[in-house]
């Protein structure tokens, strides 16, 4: 039987997110983006802006609100940041897993891939000077 020499894993499909292994970020990067924003561009939002927090007024002081409290829009939007975190985890190999298993967000989850495979923006400056 022959082998699967796809360089990137399985084809596309639009109920499973794509598979990272470590290799072609840039290829992944764009595909997930892709993938998250037609599931639900909240998703997408968490991911680039980090998770919402519902807050109140308090003594003119802003705080987070008690989740108790929370109305169900407020948990909703809430929500899309685990969503962000399932799809982000469920595309991973154990290595890329691993490597941000210890995040708190998806936020978080998606800069430690992107400083992993690009570097920090300073490395991709210079990096670009160097090919000009």
């Amino acid at each position: 039987m022959a082998e699967n020499k796809l360089p990137f894993g399985e084809g596309a499909s639009i109920h499973r997110p794509p598979m990272f292994s470590g290799i072609n970020y840039q290829f992944w990067k764009i595909r997930m983006k892709i993938f998250i924003e037609s599931i639900d561009q909240g998703i997408w939002d968490a991911i680039i802006n980090g998770p919402y927090t519902p807050k109140h007024i308090v003594d003119d002081v802003q705080v987070n609100k008690p989740w108790t409290q929370w109305t169900e829009e407020e948990r909703r939007r809430a929500q899309y940041d685990c969503n962000a975190k399932n799809i982000l985890t469920s595309s991973l190999n154990m290595n890329e897993f691993f490597r941000v298993s210890q995040c708190k967000s998806a936020k978080e989850m998606w800069e430690v891939l992107e400083v992993t495979h690009e570097g920090t923006n300073d490395v991709k400056r210079a990096t670009k000077h160097a090919l000009i």
